[in-house]
């Protein structure tokens, strides 16, 4: 059960990461149509989508990442919680 732990917090991390770089592309439009950011917007945009229809842009701002992060943040917390009570 340690190994599983291990891999799905290294998983929830690259995502993490994955979203953050996602984020940082957007300073530099022209980094979104490499292959790279193409295929970071086909894994990222699907799970921030959600969260940018409820939560309105502050002008230039838009704050639904952050919100993102911290939700897949207590998700992993969560299942990480869960399944140490069904292993012990």
């Amino acid at each position: 059960m340690g190994y599983l732990l291990t891999i799905l917090d290294f998983a929830f991390t690259v995502y993490q990461y994955m979203i953050i770089a996602y984020i940082l592309m957007s300073w530099v439009p022209q980094l979104r149509e490499t292959g790279i950011g193409q295929l970071l917007e086909r894994l990222v945009e699907p799970y921030l989508a959600p969260f940018r229809r409820f939560i309105p842009s502050l002008g230039f701002i838009d704050i639904s990442p952050i919100v993102a992060l911290i939700a897949l943040r207590f998700a992993s917390y969560g299942l990480f919680s869960i399944l140490t009570k069904l292993a012990y």
